[in-house]
């Protein structure tokens, strides 16, 4: 995934509103229908990002779509950084020269419910209610059968004015996972650390007992990046921490129907005083908080030895490459969450999608383009739509079950494999990839085909798969703010946006000042002045604002 920099979000949350003041498919999908809407072939202008090997423009499925709906497209992309990307939407629309349609990825960019609410007043922005009622049959099927996905897509009003991507992708929705080099355990005659007294002596062996047997003292036992987080995975061993990568929202947790920011709790404390203590010892890498991915994976692809033991991150390829000759993209293997001194054990969750909306009309667009767009969006949620628009043609991105193949999911029947590309060959200008990710449901992801051996390149997912259920369950649903249900008024949108940006960021600069020493983690004076630092900017009316908002749902 691409987050975007907290930095980036006070200078985009400003800029944000400025611009809200200007202005083979599945035999259970219905098919819409192909023909033109009234009048011929529409002209439908789309803002969208497009990937380093994509041209929208000229793919296969721009052409698929293009004659199946009579549609002549014409994009302006951005990348996938997200910062710019972000910054770029909100250029197009302060400027009043937006597109017809806004195709977003949710995870690069997307419009929130504070936009989509200010927009939609301002007539900028269109709703799709009558739209999908008429010409997307499945947009209404899955929107039907899926409550969850309904309620993120509906105002308070009951309208819908953008659809949200749905990408319920399993192992996605733990991302605060640890991973640890079993090869090294083995070799050293350790078990795998269930509590978090144990990961002190396990990292502890990792940095004294040459576990990559060269002699020299090079191990780093434990790493990270900005974009994963060392923090998270163990604070969950001593208070719930909803956080898991740098794209979750505040740490904010429910107690007895209490809006509470968990930074500010004792037990919080503890599980930083741990955390220094681990980097007082020299157990944790100094650039995990200020080191990119990128920083990260040439750690864990050095070239000489392997000199990584563990790292907190979403899965093992963020470090290592997959496929290497020595096989040590093999090692590496998921920890549960650890048991802390007074028996917690949690983990944070991300739901399948976040508040907000990728697909996004506005009064550009002509009824005739509406009626395409609609149209179009709705072949994407079938099976064959999705197929094609995610993956690419048949028999060159994906191809269909054979006998005696198994889906990721052995209860489910297989729908379809992924075929790698050629690593030798130049990209294919084919699929829209993450574009098309409107109905990704857990049935649907969990349909492909994979290898039964977890640790073959082409069974990746399965190994995340299994891997994922090591933390399924832990997260504290009774804890568990809501924040994908709250559709702040627009009257404290702005202010929200503004209190959020500068408490997190103080928690996050705070924070890592605890661990690295600068702020003695010990003193009361310093945890006092921590404290006093958070309600000088504004944390008692930020509470106040979320516990409004959580006791109207």
């Amino acid at each position: 995934m691409f987050t975007l920099p907290r930095k980036q979000t006070a200078v985009l949350a400003a800029l944000a509103l400025a611009c809200l003041t200007t202005a083979a498919c599945s035999t259970s999908d219905e098919q819409p229908a192909a023909s033109a809407a009234p009048g011929g072939v529409t002209e439908l202008t789309v803002f969208a990002p497009q990937g380093a090997n994509q041209n929208l423009q000229t793919a296969t499925f721009t052409k698929v779509l293009g004659d199946k709906f009579k549609i002549n497209f014409k994009f302006e992309t951005t990348t996938y950084d997200a910062g710019p990307a972000a910054e770029k939407r909100q250029i197009s629309l302060a400027s009043g020269d937006y597109p017809d349609l806004y195709l977003l990825i949710s995870w690069v960019d997307q419009f929130n419910r504070a936009e989509l609410l200010k927009l939609s007043k301002q007539g900028v922005i269109l709703p799709l209610n009558d739209l999908i009622a008429k010409y997307a049959p499945n947009i209404q099927k899955a929107l039907e059968a899926n409550p969850a996905y309904k309620t993120l897509a509906t105002a308070p009003d009951g309208k819908i004015y953008g659809l949200p991507q749905w990408n319920d992708c399993f192992h996605c929705s733990y991302q605060g996972k640890f991973w640890i080099n079993s090869a090294w355990l083995k070799k050293l005659g350790l078990s795998a650390p269930k509590t978090t007294e144990e990961m002190r002596a396990v990292l502890r062996a990792f940095k004294t007992k040459d576990p990559n047997g060269n002699g020299k003292a090079d191990e780093i036992p434990l790493s990270s990046s900005t974009a994963d987080m060392i923090l998270p995975y163990f604070m969950n061993s001593f208070i719930y921490d909803p956080e898991s990568s740098e794209a979750t929202v505040p740490t904010l947790a429910l107690n007895n129907g209490k809006v509470q920011f968990q930074p500010v709790q004792d037990k919080w404390r503890e599980g930083l005083r741990y955390v220094a203590s681990l980097y007082k010892e020299g157990l944790i890498d100094p650039g995990a908080f200020t080191q990119n991915r990128d920083g990260l994976k040439a750690k864990g692809d050095n070239a000489d030895e392997v000199i990584v033991g563990a790292a907190t991150m979403l899965h093992p390829a963020i470090l290592v490459t997959l496929g290497q000759k020595d096989g040590r993209d093999e090692d590496y293997d998921a920890v549960p969450p650890l048991t802390g001194p007074d028996g917690v054990a949690y983990t944070s969750y991300r739901p399948a999608s976040v508040p907000g909306a990728s697909f996004v009309l506005t009064n550009k667009a002509t009824e005739q383009d509406q009626i395409a767009a609609i149209k179009m969006l709705d072949y994407i949620f079938t099976d064959e739509g999705h197929l094609e628009g995610e993956f690419g043609k048949e028999g060159v991105g994906w191809q269909k079950p054979e006998s005696g193949d198994v889906a990721l999911n052995k209860d489910l029947k297989p729908l379809f494999e992924q075929i790698p590309a050629d690593p030798d060959a130049p990209p294919i200008n084919d699929a829209w990839g993450a574009l098309t990710q409107y109905n990704s449901t857990r049935a649907f992801r969990e349909s492909q085909v994979q290898p039964t051996d977890i640790y073959e390149p082409e069974g990746y997912e399965r190994r995340l798969f299994e891997a994922t259920k090591l933390y399924e369950g832990k997260e504290p649903k009774a804890q568990m703010f809501p924040f994908w249900s709250l559709w702040l008024g627009t009257d404290v949108a702005g202010e929200t946006a503004t209190l959020q940006t500068n408490i997190n960021n103080y928690v996050t600069q705070a924070n890592l000042e605890f661990v690295t020493g600068k702020r003695n983690i010990d003193s009361d004076e310093d945890w006092a002045a921590y404290l006093e630092g958070l309600n000088g900017l504004g944390l008692p009316r930020y509470l106040q604002i979320q516990q409004q908002a959580y006791d109207a749902l």
